[in-house]
């Protein structure tokens, strides 16, 4: 058998089902294997050892909760990934599925255009990231910012559990929420994490067009403010006075919590959080899943080396806590010269960006957080001069710098 050719087993009691299942695997480059009989189809999947079974969820004698406990019971098939494939649509199904061990759960109707993508990441345990809005302070918009787009702050991971993260809700919130819409998503779940509270940061959360659908869930974490909570803070900027809509017009359930620096469990992922270097309270998060992780870092300020309000032991511990990540996203926002003018703003330039990425050893550095007043090839050369650092460093670190709604596997 060759080991090198992925092996799925489907099961589903309907064989036009299974059928259609294969069908839109076609092309998956895997050998698959069908049973409508799923009281027999422990012994089968015994002897072909499946890398991945895609299973009904309701079937005669034996469904698919009971051949999921007996497979995960079973200490060589402990690797094969269980899909459980379903027209239940209830929450508790879901829920169920996940503590019986699942690795992915699909409702039916397939849609064939998602379908085998869907698969591949759950088999694969990736981690999608997508760059949403690029940009602090101000959208920046105009033919010189196409390359990279105009919209402010907002990167999503989502999971092949689908948990979904958001990170801020600068105005690059409404063209996420604007995909998800067209996706189609029904009940959807989703945790926003905010830095702070400053504008480019939360003002576009009113347009987040998911917020307004029944069904839909979302809890909203970040630092308070002393004495100003998350829930204040995001309300306030909705009072009649600011904006026509006020948090009751939610059809989502939309609730809040306070974090401080602290290590959380969200959704069953680990996710730190780190006080950053910034006006107010701010915060930083790394997210930890599988061996791999995800920091995102803005806004934050690194002094130059013999600034008067230079912090080596805050560069320390901020490398430590950014220690081997996958991802770095973090706020890169002047290049050396421009920084030279505005020290104490809160934001970095791209030599103490670079010098973070390579004390702390991070695989990849994602540029982030521009200044609106620089256009695309600004941002070009904030990406070649970081590029130069790093070989001139002979550093591990490659660097990015992402645009509007491109999208990576982590």
């Amino acid at each position: 058998m060759n080991t090198d050719v992925p092996r799925i087993m489907v099961i589903d009691d309907d064989a036009l089902t299974a059928d259609v299942i294969t069908r839109l695997l076609d092309g998956f480059g895997a050998q698959v294997t069908t049973m409508t009989d799923s009281a027999s189809a422990y012994e089968k999947i015994v002897e072909i050892q499946p890398t991945c079974i895609i299973c009904d969820l309701m079937m005669p004698e034996v469904d698919g909760l009971n051949l999921l406990k007996r497979i995960r019971e079973t200490p060589d098939l402990k690797d094969a990934k269980f899909i459980m494939v379903t027209a239940k649509a209830y929450e508790f199904d879901q829920k169920r599925a996940y503590e019986f061990g699942a690795d992915g759960y699909i409702r039916k109707p397939l849609d064939p255009d998602t379908f085998a993508d869907e698969v591949s990441r759950i088999m694969e345990d990736q981690v999608d990231l997508a760059f949403w809005g690029v940009r602090g302070t101000l959208p920046a918009s105009g033919e010189n910012t196409l390359k990279y787009g105009g919209n402010t702050s907002c990167v999503s991971l989502e999971f092949p559990r689908q948990q979904f993260f958001i990170f801020d809700g600068g105005s690059g919130i409404k063209k996420l929420g604007d995909w998800l819409m067209s996706e189609g998503r029904k009940r959807i779940q989703a945790r926003i994490f905010i830095s702070h509270p400053h504008w480019d940061h939360i003002n576009a959360i009113p347009f987040f067009a998911p917020l307004y659908i029944p069904g839909n869930e979302f809890q909203i974490l970040g630092a308070n403010q002393g004495d100003v909570s998350m829930r204040e803070l995001i309300s306030a900027q909705m009072d009649g006075v600011y904006f026509p809509i006020t948090l009751s017009e939610f059809g989502a359930r939309v609730y809040f919590d306070d974090l401080e620096e602290e290590t959380v469990e969200v959704d069953g992922i680990q996710v730190e959080t780190k006080l950053l270097s910034h006006p107010g309270k701010c915060l930083g998060y790394r997210v930890n899943y599988h061996g791999r992780s995800v920091c995102y870092i803005t806004d934050n300020e690194l002094f130059f080396d013999g600034s008067e309000f230079h912090a080596p032991q805050y560069e320390q511990k901020l490398a430590e806590f950014c220690k081997d990540a996958d991802v770095l996203i973090t706020d890169t926002t002047y290049s050396d010269e421009e920084y030279e003018t505005k020290v104490g703003w809160g934001h970095s330039c791209i030599s103490k960006v670079v010098e973070l990425a390579h004390n702390a050893n991070v695989d990849k550095l994602f540029l982030f957080h521009h200044d609106p007043d620089q256009d695309d090839n600004a941002i070009d050369a904030k990406l070649e001069t970081a590029t130069a650092m790093l070989a001139k460093l002979n550093s591990d670190t490659s660097v990015v710098a992402p645009r509007e709604g491109e999208r990576f596997k982590v």
